[in-house]
């Protein structure tokens, strides 16, 4: 099957409160964007990677330097819309004939091991649809006007991570779906969900975190130092334990985010 991959990186980054776009903030020395980037072009199945980015970023992403691994596997960048499914379709649309399957991804997940990326894309391949999650460690309370409603059975919940990887054919049904009806995923294996479509979860790694606060950086900065020297551990379960103390709740997305299609 031929891969291709999408990078969005359209979000403001409101929240972190930077003076450069968020997908331009560096980590160890190269923008966030550029380290997403790297970590699915390490994946020989991936053969083609769509950076999309707000319109007045593209001059910015162009002036980049193009000496980081896989820029050889870049499209030209594409233009991104106000809502993630925007970006998504933008994306789409830049991809070349013959693909089979898409792999969506975060720039502002630059933690990403190129060995996750490669086992969610086995599970797409065999099932249609799949994407990396963590189970979460708090208990969650659903709450309405400031009170308890439901508490959800934690074994039954998992934090959704990306890349999240489909056929092609498959994801272009939900966003026409989604778009018909007016819906506004959280993420786009929501949209997949709501065609009846099942979608496998293949465990991640809690260190995948998707940055959004200006906390979050400094801890993106220490797990990338920390396996640089061979420090933070491998694999799903001995990331958990290892996970530094008093960042879970904030690293994995608990504060809250904004509208659900909203790119920040």
């Amino acid at each position: 099957m031929r891969v291709a991959a999408l990078v969005l990186a359209a979000g403001r980054g409101e929240r972190l409160g930077a003076s450069v776009p968020k997908a331009f903030l560096p980590l160890a020395g190269r923008p966030l964007v550029v380290r997403a980037i790297e970590a699915l072009a390490a994946r020989p199945e991936v053969e083609r990677i769509v950076p999309v980015l707000p319109a007045a970023d593209l001059v910015r992403f162009a002036a980049l330097a193009r000496d980081f691994a896989g820029a050889d596997k870049l499209a030209e960048p594409v233009a991104g819309g106000a809502e993630r499914q925007d970006s998504m379709r933008a994306g789409l649309a830049a991809l070349p004939e013959g693909i089979d399957l898409v792999a969506v991804h975060d720039a502002a997940r630059p933690l990403v091991r190129p060995d996750d990326v490669g086992r969610v894309i086995a599970a797409a391949a065999r099932t249609g649809a799949a994407l990396l999650a963590v189970p979460v460690r708090d208990t969650l309370k659903r709450v309405r006007d400031g009170r308890v409603a439901d508490t959800l059975p934690r074994a039954e919940c998992w934090a959704a991570q990306t890349p999240q990887v489909f056929r092609l054919a498959l994801l272009r049904e939900a966003l026409a779906k989604a778009e018909a009806e007016g819906f506004l995923g959280t993420d786009d294996a929501q949209l997949v969900e709501r065609l009846g479509a099942p979608v496998e979860v293949v465990e991640g790694d809690p260190a995948n975190l998707k940055i959004t606060w200006p906390e979050d950086v400094a801890l993106a900065e220490a797990i990338w130092s920390s396996r640089a020297q061979g420090a933070w551990p491998s694999g799903s379960s001995r990331a958990q334990s290892a996970w530094p103390s008093g960042s879970s709740s904030r690293a994995q997305g608990a504060r809250p985010s904004g509208s659900s299609g909203e790119q920040r």
